[in-house]
């Protein structure tokens, strides 16, 4: 190992660099605008330094002309792009259900910044995205956005064209079932809404001199924060559970 150290070839360091710096600037949590840039050039160098030892072997010879050198290096950064944004995607589902959840709730005016996004969001949306990141590095399932990072060099081998037909259908793809994990994850809170807004209509049809709006609020608020008491494990476990799932496609067998 020492040997290839001290023979470290500058161009594959640099070709190896593109896809896995971009990757990682894209990934949620290390690549959060919260972090400071220097710790996450630090850990891109680190990781490409690593990785280069491993794949290096698959880095082909530097190209004759510039067009070929820079159709390369766009072809590992948009690679790299692919595979960090297949990881935001995934969590994205966590940032769908809890949109939902809030409006359910009426609580979607209440907007934070979330970290997460890196935008404002609603602070239900905020809360699942925190804690499902938060999962994902206790539980070491962060390790999967890094082994698919180094597995992909067995899957788009560099210098070869990029298929970005794929790339976009795998994109559609995860985007359709994200979408579809945050609609389930919100589900029981959709049934309890429904069931206490027929519940709450007919009582105001009863009672028209109810003043619904002052009594069904607080009471609607409490029972999808006790609901959330319920189910957030349940929601948290079947999300980890999709997520890694949804890199299993990208990992080498």
């Amino acid at each position: 190992m020492l040997r290839e150290i001290l023979t470290l070839d500058i161009f594959s360091f640099f070709v190896v660099f593109a896809r896995v710096g971009t990757a990682i600037m894209l990934i949620p949590g290390i690549g959060a605008v919260y972090v400071s840039p220097r710790i996450r050039l630090s850990f891109a160098l680190a990781v490409t330094f690593v990785a280069i030892l491993m794949v290096g072997e698959s880095i082909p010879a530097p190209p004759a002309g510039p067009a070929a050198l820079a159709l390369l290096i766009v072809g590992e950064v948009v690679i790299g792009a692919f595979l960090g944004t297949i990881a935001r995607i995934l969590i994205a589902a966590l940032q769908t259900a809890g949109t939902l959840v809030a409006l359910f709730a009426s609580l979607s005016n209440a907007f934070v910044q979330d970290p997460i996004a890196e935008q404002q969001s609603s602070t239900v949306s905020g809360f699942l995205a925190t804690v499902g990141l938060t999962l994902i590095f206790v539980t070491g399932m962060d390790h999967l956005m890094l082994r698919a990072i180094i597995d992909s060099y067995s899957l788009f081998e560099p210098g070869q064209p990029v298929p970005y037909g794929d790339l976009n259908d795998v994109v559609a793809r995860h985007v359709a079932a994200s979408f579809a994990l945050g609609l389930q994850l919100s589900a029981p809170f959709l049934i309890l809404a429904m069931t206490y807004y027929i519940g709450l209509g007919l009582l105001g049809r009863l009672m028209p001199q109810l003043q619904v709006f002052f009594f069904g609020l607080p009471v609607q608020i409490a029972m999808h924060i006790w609901l959330m008491m319920v189910a957030l494990s349940g929601m948290m476990l079947v999300f980890m559970t999709r997520f890694r799932d949804g890199f299993a496609g990208l990992l080498a067998p």
